[in-house]
């Protein structure tokens, strides 16, 4: 359930009208529902109510510090891949012991950044990592909380791209091997065992490959049991879907059952680790139509492009476009285009779409997760305005971008002077 309904043909978000905001922030803008925020986040956390459990939401689905802020105050934590997460998610109020540190790629600056804030745990990908780790802690004097993302080689089901849990994708350690570099990292003086960690995709939409992973994951830490390493926190990651078109992923709370069965009695602190889930349906991505174009095909051209929101042109992803305003012309055959300067650049394309011309505001739905965050400045074009909706107020939480912005930080040299 999300809280973006029509009253009087006009689509609302709560209680405000939705071309109210475009009056007053300009179009294109993402829009988001702090109502649909805290129903989803609670949602998904009351699934798994009566366990040890922290819910971190996965930062790099939905980064505003507002949107961090409101997840902090239900008791939210956060899974971070970056530096620059870390900083959002402190920015944002939330507490750095309920902070995971995923990813591939993490530099001795942004390892340092962590150990300084004393986050979670670490969830390291290679013993190689382990060794930095090591050797920063140390330099530091600090002991850091860390935990190795296994891959199970599990099938996730999911769009190649957004797969994470094969054995040919770049994330974890095999599970096969992964034994011996938790008993490496035994023998070490500034890391501290606390976890095993495991995330195999993106918009899974059958609980069955959480399922399989859970399996091989309980087998695992029979494992390290056996070699006497003790286990604080399983996290499990994210992953779960959400309604985009025909899909018909599992509630959380069908989710937290099947994977509270699979558990069954376990002596640690379940992580999770939820993103698209929680903000996929409450944000939307709100557009004027400038021009229509009639020749072999119909094209609807609108002031957002790639460059706002990615989905489409990077997975082909379908979102449904709806009417801000709803008329009484059917709807019509069409590709709906952005401005930018590639034939990629489009939000849907071949489809049924709200009949519109210039001036119309159409919403392209589904657009909270990994929306604003994979938004770029392609064409040197200003990122757009975030908006949130609490009620019937509604609250500009990221300005739009100036020219101003584009250059800033760009120097020209005296040699061109």
């Amino acid at each position: 359930m999300n809280h973006f309904q029509y009253r009087d043909k006009v689509l609302f978000a709560e209680g405000v009208a939705v071309p109210e905001i475009a009056a007053a922030v300009g179009t294109p803008f993402y829009l988001y529902s702090a109502a649909t925020l805290r129903r989803h986040f609670s949602a998904f956390d009351q699934a798994f109510a009566g366990i040890a459990h922290q819910t971190c939401f996965a930062v790099k689905s939905c980064s505003n510090i507002a949107i961090l802020r409101l997840f902090a105050q239900l008791g939210g934590g956060a899974d971070i891949v970056s530096g620059g997460e870390l900083y959002r998610a402190l920015k944002a109020g939330i507490e750095p012991g309920k902070i995971v540190y995923s990813g591939v790629g993490k530099t001795e600056a942004e390892i340092d950044q962590a150990l300084a804030a004393e986050i979670l745990m670490f969830n390291l990908e290679s013993s190689q990592e382990l060794a930095v780790v090591q050797e920063r802690a140390a330099a530091l004097g600090k002991r850091a909380r860390i935990s190795f993302r296994v891959n199970p080689d599990v099938d996730p089901q999911t769009h190649a791209y957004i797969s994470t849990g094969l054995a040919k994708n770049k994330f974890g350690i095999p599970i096969a091997e992964a034994l011996a570099v938790y008993r490496q990292a035994r023998q070490l003086s500034h890391v501290e065992i606390v976890g095993v960690s495991c995330h195999i995709g993106s918009q899974l939409t059958q609980v069955s490959p959480f399922i399989d992973t859970v399996a091989k994951l309980k087998d695992f830490l029979a494992r390290l049991a056996a070699e006497g390493i003790a286990i604080r926190y399983l996290d499990i990651g994210g992953g779960l879907g959400i309604r985009y078109a025909q899909e018909s992923p599992p509630e959380p709370a069908a989710y937290g059952a099947a994977i509270r069965q699979a558990l069954g009695e376990m002596a640690c602190t379940l992580i999770l680790e939820p993103g698209r889930v929680i903000v996929g349906n409450a944000g939307i991505l709100v557009t004027k139509v400038l021009f229509t174009k009639t020749g072999q095909k119909k094209f609807i051209v609108v002031d957002a492009g790639m460059n706002d929101l990615a989905r489409p042109s990077l997975y082909d992803a379908h979102h449904e476009i709806v009417p801000v305003v709803r008329g009484e012309v059917a709807a019509e055959v069409a590709d709906l285009v952005g401005p930018i300067c590639e034939t990629g650049d489009f939000l849907a394309r071949g489809r049924e779409l709200p009949a519109a011309g210039a001036g119309d505001l159409l919403a392209v739905l589904s657009a909270g997760a990994y929306g604003f965050t994979m938004s770029s400045n392609y064409n040197s074009r200003p990122r757009v305005a975030e908006v949130l909706v609490n009620g019937d107020q509604f609250h500009q939480i990221r300005r739009r971008e100036t020219y101003e912005d584009l250059v800033r930080g760009e120097t020209i040299p005296d040699f061109l002077v």
